[in-house]
């Protein structure tokens, strides 16, 4: 009998030496480990888990013990040498030890020459791929997410996405053929895979597109009256909709118009119209939205929006502030802004109307911060005005607003906001920031003497994020000024000059330059 039979005939030796080994405090060093499968070597301790024998704690410890030496330097060059023992391991009984071979594979993906190809090499001869398809399904949850690493390292190169992804024109890839056969909740971890590989690379995003699983998803919102299932989708599709090479992908006209039907279905829970509304905000802050798909099913989408925040307007509902945070992504982008003051009537009404109403507190503040983004806070110098319709219905809305209240002008209405507590204020920072590019809002600012003197006082705010928006928001009304037709107008010499020298100041606390004053004193006699 060899020397591994011998030492396999006596597993609680192995046991007790592995457990031994993966307890070990401190950093493992190469040298203890060769020295370790040097009297175990890695053939020996494979077999051990494959047979599973019936010594207490033995899977435990031969799977911490080799977790710690596939960590080392000296255990990652061995990792092509455990493929064969890690196709084995996934089809084990214990999930400890499917568990360890996912993530062997994971770190052979992770460690090998991308160029090479060493690693999906060694996969494709050992066949391990369907085995590691069929652990995305694994009842264990510690599994399956050990194989979702291994997909995700796989993708990360050229021959990985084409293992994944094979160029087949008229058969489906197994892995999109196993999950079509496969449980809603397989096809939901599945799906949030496909969002993680959208995340990796263009060209990973470019393969997933063509593989066709991205249909999935519309099948999916589709296909069930699961409102969990629904929600779970969701949140795959928002994952992957933050992704910037997303929208290139997932801005079918059916997808728009499945989100936009659930936002306007009243029926439908709160918590899946509010989560239809967040990723159509966010397909909406792309630009490319804007040439690739159909005017009608954008303008659909935002309507969509307007009806809901119709029906909520007179609530503080959470839904009716995740309705402004979407107008708020919306107008981030310059097509976004115009769509929202130029359709029939303006969704951007709902923005003005709740910002100078004085309403709840969260609406205010949401709605401030949404108004702001119309106006251009966030978008480049260039893309700040926007076209003459869009900015006579801005101009209109505002001037309606101050005409029904109380204060009667716009800069009055921007006064009180800087009034209120500090997140309205910071906000309030951020509208006048966005809006003093238009000269009629410059003009209502520099003519308020209480605005300038607060924007330019370095003692005003507080806290450090405070400061920031304050000296942000001088600047920009700084900037604008000196961009307009007014830096001349000796009205408005006075107002130049403190924002010149708040501006140079900084945000913070500056100490004015004092020049030393000569001290005279009558002379002390004794």
């Amino acid at each position: 009998m060899d020397n591994h039979s011998t030492q396999i005939g006596d597993p609680a030796l192995l046991a007790a030496a592995a457990s031994e080994f993966a307890s070990f405090p401190g950093h493992l060093t190469d040298a203890a480990v060769k020295e370790f499968l040097d009297r175990f070597p890695l053939p020996l301790i494979f077999i051990a888990l494959k047979n599973g024998f019936d010594v207490p704690g033995l899977e435990g410890s031969l799977v911490s013990c080799l977790e710690r030496i596939l960590k080392t330097s000296y255990g990652v060059s061995l990792l092509p040498q455990c493929v064969p023992y890690a196709q084995a391991g996934l089809k084990a009984n214990f999930p400890l030890t499917r568990q360890l071979s996912c993530k062997a594979i994971a770190q052979l993906l992770e460690n090998s020459d991308k160029d090479e190809g060493v690693g999906v090499r060694a996969i494709v001869d050992y066949g391990v791929w369907p085995s590691i398809v069929v652990c995305l399904a694994d009842s264990d949850e510690s599994v399956a997410t050990a194989a979702a690493e291994a997909v995700k390292n796989l993708a990360k190169s050229t021959r990985g996405l084409e293992l994944i992804f094979p160029a087949k024109a008229e058969e489906d890839t197994l892995l999109k053929e196993f999950t079509m056969n496969s449980s809603s909740m397989v096809r939901i971890r599945i799906l949030a895979i496909i969002a993680a590989l959208f995340g990796i690379s263009d060209e990973a995003a470019t393969a997933v597109h063509q593989s066709g699983l991205l249909g999935m998803f519309e099948q999916e919102l589709n296909g069930t009256t699961d409102m969990l299932a629904t929600l779970n989708v969701l949140e795959v599709l928002y994952e992957i909709v933050a992704t910037p090479i997303a929208a290139k992908f997932l801005l079918t006209k059916s997808l728009l118009q499945r989100l936009a039907a659930t936002i306007s279905n009243s029926a439908v829970d709160s918590i899946l119209r509010s989560r239809s509304m967040t990723i159509s905000a966010r397909l909406l802050s792309s630009d490319s939205i804007y040439s690739g798909v159909d005017e009608f099913d954008v303008k659909n989408a935002v309507q969509a929006i307007d009806m809901d925040l119709e029906r909520l307007k007179a609530t503080d509902s959470n839904e009716r502030e995740i309705a402004l945070d979407a107008l708020s992504q919306i107008g981030t982008v310059m097509r976004g802004a115009e769509l929202l003051l130029c359709n029939t009537p303006p969704t951007a009404r709902h923005a003005v109307d709740a910002t100078f109403s004085h309403g709840w507190r969260n609406i205010q503040l949401a709605s401030t911060h949404a108004l702001a983004s119309i106006s251009g806070q966030e978008r480049s110098q260039s893309t700040q005005l926007l076209n003459d319709q869009a900015e006579t219905c801005l101009r209109n809305l505002i001037y309606t607003a101050a005409e029904n209240s109380s204060k009667r002008s716009p800069s009055g209405l921007l006064w009180s906001l800087l009034q209120q507590d500090p997140e309205i204020r910071l906000a309030a920072y951020r509208l006048i920031a966005g809006l003093v590019t238009r000269p009629w809002c410059l003009w209502e600012v520099c003519a308020k003497q209480e605005i300038i003197n607060l924007v330019t006082n370095p003692h005003s705010e507080t806290t450090k994020i405070g400061m920031e928006f304050r000296h942000s928001c001088c600047v920009a009304i700084r900037n604008a000024l000196l961009a307009s037709s007014y830096k001349n107008d000796p009205a408005f010499s006075d107002v130049s000059e403190k924002l010149q020298a708040a501006v140079r100041r900084g945000p913070y606390l500056a100490k004015e330059f004092v020049a030393p004053k000569p001290l005279v004193a009558t002379e002390e006699r004794y």
